[in-house]
């Protein structure tokens, strides 16, 4: 059963080119439902509805929440049809199988001040300062993705027209505007922290590491960033996609046309844009409560 497994996460890889995080995401909801299938003692191909159910509610009772589980729900479902179309079963037991409704809860963002105090963190004299400013000015700038941010090339921003490109989901490329200051810090940063870090090693990533002069990964950055929120002092949980969340709503708070967010953004569908105008109901409400005089 694992060769099926490996051979559905190739096709997902290949055929479908689903991004490796995805790829290695679902790969762990595959695990899951193989160690729950052997707790059955059963093979995962010969597993029901009522076996899948029993599955999402384990999955429910772990305290995972409900958009991870609706992803292990659309994981399973293609799991089987894949197993359909290629002979090993004859109907898809998970092919109407329902994910748990997703809370609707609004996303986490900086105020300007925040934002302000954690740009003003890092140690500029220093190359791993100057490099952690130049990534966090570029993150607040362009509101990138993390895989997205890491993964940037020197090629990849044109410093002089003031943008840069990225592959986000799907492979999917688009331009993203960078702001003049972000770009000014970039170019500091070319100029005298990467050559520092690099030790004339070759390196096809803008950002690298302070040591070895590899390039960051996710985990990498989000501890980079975490370390700087301490020391801001902000005990609320800080990461990248904070950062990302804080860059579209504090366009929006100032007039940015929701569309032009979606596209900066890379998302494909304007309704999961439309959350960050969620988070500017609940401002207005806020400030509508405090100073009405009757509220």
């Amino acid at each position: 059963m694992s060769a099926l497994v490996d051979a559905y996460l190739s096709h997902l890889a290949v055929e479908r080119r689903l991004s490796p995080n995805t790829v290695e995401s679902y790969g762990r909801d595959l695990s899951h439902l193989q160690q729950f299938a052997a707790g059955l003692d059963r093979p995962v191909a010969d597993l029901d509805r009522r076996g899948l159910e029993a599955l999402v509610r384990q999955l429910m009772g772990e305290g995972r929440s409900p958009t991870s589980v609706a992803r292990a729900v659309a994981c399973f479902r293609g799991f089987y049809r894949f197993l359909v179309v290629s002979g090993h079963r004859i109907v898809n037991p998970a092919d109407d199988l329902r994910a748990p409704r997703a809370w609707k809860t609004l996303p986490k963002f900086l105020s300007v001040d925040e934002v302000d105090q954690l740009l003003a963190a890092p140690d500029t004299t220093v190359p791993r300062g100057l490099r952690d400013r130049a990534l966090i000015e570029v993150l607040y700038a362009t509101g990138l993705r993390v895989s997205e941010l890491i993964n940037l090339k020197p090629q990849d921003v044109n410093l002089e027209s003031g943008y840069l490109t990225t592959t986000g989901k799907g492979r999917k490329q688009r331009l993203v505007p960078l702001g003049d200051e972000a770009a000014s810090w970039v170019v500091r940063y070319l100029q005298e922290s990467r050559p520092a870090l690099l030790k004339k090693r070759p390196s096809p990533r803008l950002f690298v590491n302070a040591r070895g002069g590899t390039g960051l990964t996710r985990v990498g950055f989000w501890k980079i960033l975490t370390a700087y929120g301490r020391q801001c002092g902000m005990t609320a949980s800080l990461s990248p996609h904070v950062l990302r969340h804080s860059f579209a709503t504090h366009l929006l708070d100032r007039g940015a046309d929701l569309r032009a967010i979606q596209m900066m953004l890379g998302h494909s569908d304007l309704s999961t844009t439309q959350i960050y105008t969620h988070v500017l109901e609940a401002r207005l409400r806020a400030v509508y409560d405090k100073f009405h005089p009757r509220s």
